[in-house]
């Protein structure tokens, strides 16, 4: 396995960081859920939403390792 450098998340632009934002309150909100409460619609959107946030910050994470 090579030796990686850690991503030089300091270097991020305002839009990496509002990505992450955007991602850090949709994985606030999911937690903030009854999930037992919710419908399986609601419970699809929600495991939608995470997924996409997730893509989107490992998209980001690759960005700032080829930077």
């Amino acid at each position: 396995m090579a030796d990686r450098q850690p991503p030089r998340f300091a270097d991020l632009t305002d839009l990496q960081r509002s990505r992450i934002e955007y991602a850090r309150q949709d994985l606030d909100r999911a937690r903030a859920e009854d999930l037992a409460r919710l419908d399986a619609a609601s419970l699809i959107l929600l495991v939608e939403r995470l997924r996409g946030r997730l893509g989107d910050v490992l998209d980001l994470i690759h960005e700032a390792e080829h930077s």
